[in-house]
């Protein structure tokens, strides 16, 4: 038998995060004490293998991870099962026409850019984006929310296990894991189960592609704050390093691996600290939707341009100092970049085309009963999450 724990909560990228139990009349002692602890996340001593596995809601094991939010997220295949079918119909008005649906075939589509919040407010943005991704293996480039509290930074960050545990049974780690790591410099990365386990954008995409495929096998990898040049470095490098190994497996970009990028985007509300257009409100939730709409159509449409999606959500002069409260601030531009490169070494040419955009109240709620994964958080005017959905084509793949 499967048992979860507590609500998780939602996260604010860098480490803070907020509980639905904690919208209480200590709210305001909450929040000051939450603001000490992100102000001396530097200086703290980064929490522990064992410590993060007590706050999982069905902890890992040595060699398969397990799911750090069980609540808000699919844990069996019943609530997967439930997911699933609730995200299949769109409700009216659709945002979605306002992306009309890529036309494309599974061999022109080079990845995705995914959501990665509750599935009852995400997962019809979830559903527009991945069925795109078909391939054997994915490239997971993950959010991490937590990268102050481990004091990580200017890496990427690996893990260990053989398999994630998921709602429909375990996702295996590809073996090309360990020859990409080989042909790697050992300061470009590091290898840290205690940090995947602790975040939570990477195995929220992982269950829906073990859904659509049972046999997809996953590389995992996390993102934490770097400068833009270091981002250009690293993600030259591992995109050698994946065309050497898959070149060696006859592997192509599109048709037997591709890319899949966790991102959400804004989050909107005082217990986030982002509140440009007001605290909240019809007129706030309109100017922020539009501000996210506006990256969408400009940065992150037409040819891949992760220098321009950096300077839209984070300062390059700064990079810890965002502009935008997205999640994906350095998964989305390190992304880029790297399937940027990818391309380049096989001489094929990218463009990404928004393909969904909604947010936690912009959209009901999946219809998945009683027994669903339930929320994580409110969602209201005065707090509310954004969520992407970008397709990423092969524009010469028959040339």
């Amino acid at each position: 038998m499967i048992t979860t724990k507590a609500p998780r909560t939602r996260r604010k990228e860098g480490g803070t995060a907020f509980t639905s139990r904690n919208l209480g009349p200590r709210l305001a002692l909450i929040f000051m004490a939450l603001a000490v602890l992100r102000l001396g996340a530097d200086t703290a001593a980064p929490p522990t293998l064992e410590q993060v596995r007590k706050e999982m809601g069905i902890p890992s094991t040595a060699t398969e991870r397990g799911q750090m939010d069980a609540v808000g997220f699919a844990s069996t295949k019943a609530q997967m099962d439930a997911v699933w079918k609730a995200s299949e119909a769109l409700p009216a008005p659709d945002l979605c026409k306002a992306f009309p649906p890529p036309a494309v075939s599974s061999e022109t589509v080079a990845g995705i850019i995914s959501p990665h919040d509750d599935y009852v407010y995400a997962g019809r943005v979830y559903r527009a984006v991945t069925p795109h991704v078909k391939a054997p293996l994915v490239i997971l480039v993950g959010v991490f929310h937590h990268y102050r509290q481990f004091q990580c930074r200017n890496v990427l960050v690996f893990e260990d296990y053989r398999t994630w545990r998921s709602p429909d049974g375990p996702i295996q780690v590809s073996p090309l894991r360990d020859e990409v790591l080989a042909r790697l410099a050992p300061d470009d990365f590091i290898r840290n189960d205690a940090m995947h386990d602790s975040e939570h954008s990477v195995e929220a995409i992982s269950y829906w592609l073990k859904r659509q495929n049972p046999r997809v096998e996953i590389l995992p990898f996390l993102v934490p704050e770097m400068a833009p040049e270091q981002m250009k470095v690293l993600a030259s490098r591992l995109a050698k390093a994946v065309t050497a190994a898959t070149k060696e497996r006859n592997l192509s970009l599109g048709r037997d691996y591709q890319v899949v990028i966790s991102a959400d985007a804004v989050h909107y509300g005082a217990d986030f600290d982002y509140t440009p257009f007001g605290e909240g409100g019809v007129e706030a939730y309109s100017r922020a939707v539009a501000q996210d709409l506006d990256i969408m159509k400009g940065p992150l449409a037409g040819e891949l341009k992760p220098d321009e999606v950096f300077a839209a959500l984070s300062d390059p002069e700064k990079p810890d100092k965002r502009r935008v409260t997205w999640c994906g601030r350095f998964s989305i531009p390190f992304g880029l970049a790297f399937m940027k490169d990818l391309a380049g070494a096989s001489g094929q040419k990218l463009e990404a085309e928004p393909a969904a955009y909604a947010t936690s109240i912009g959209w009901p709620e999946l219809n998945v009963g009683k027994g669903g994964p339930g929320r994580t958080a409110p969602s209201n005017l005065y707090h509310f999450v954004g969520y992407p959905g970008v397709v990423i084509k092969i524009t010469n793949a028959h040339s």
